[in-house]
């Protein structure tokens, strides 16, 4: 322990580089959803995450779009503690039978227009948990879904470009 403690010492930190390919894409993505979401609005698009019971994966995915390397809120995406401020609720993973009465309230206290998202194939389809007697469904056969977004899970920029066709089409 001594040993790695005096090697990092001499090192110095270990960092991260940020991806290089698809940075600007994903700041320009991010830009015109903000300046769509406004337009709509009239104010910055509030996303409620919620987990319905997911493996995680989802969720760190949802988590890099917040970090400093895409940091989605300098650009009008914010993320809302409560349903009662949110315009989008982001789901991820099937409904288990535990979360499926709080999925329902969360969708009943969020306010009109209201707009639900299923992310990744888990809550699309339960994924590989269908058939489990923890399972209650996918996020559909619960609360209505206006857009899925696929993947397993799916990469930043396919989140919020599956964000940004959702408010071209409410255009």
């Amino acid at each position: 322990m001594r040993s790695l403690l005096f090697r990092s010492l001499i090192d110095g930190s270990a960092v991260i580089a940020p991806p290089q390919p698809g940075s600007a894409a994903v700041a320009e993505l991010a830009r015109t959803l903000g300046k769509q979401a406004r337009a709509r609005l009239g104010r910055s698009l509030a996303i409620r995450e919620i987990d319905a019971g997911s493996c995680n994966g989802c969720e760190l995915e949802i988590h890099a779009i917040n970090n400093p390397v895409y940091d989605v809120e300098r650009f009008g995406l914010k993320f809302v503690a409560s349903p009662r401020h949110a315009d989008v609720l982001l789901v991820t993973g099937p409904v288990t039978w535990n979360m499926r009465q709080a999925l329902e309230r969360t969708h009943a206290a969020t306010p009109s227009p209201k707009w639900v998202v299923a992310l990744g194939d888990c809550a699309a389809n339960c994924g590989v948990f269908a058939g489990s007697y923890a399972c209650a469904g996918a996020v559909k056969d619960i609360i209505p879904v206006d857009l899925h977004i696929g993947g397993c899970p799916p990469p930043p920029i396919e989140i919020l470009k599956g964000l940004l066709a959702l408010v071209d089409e409410l255009k």
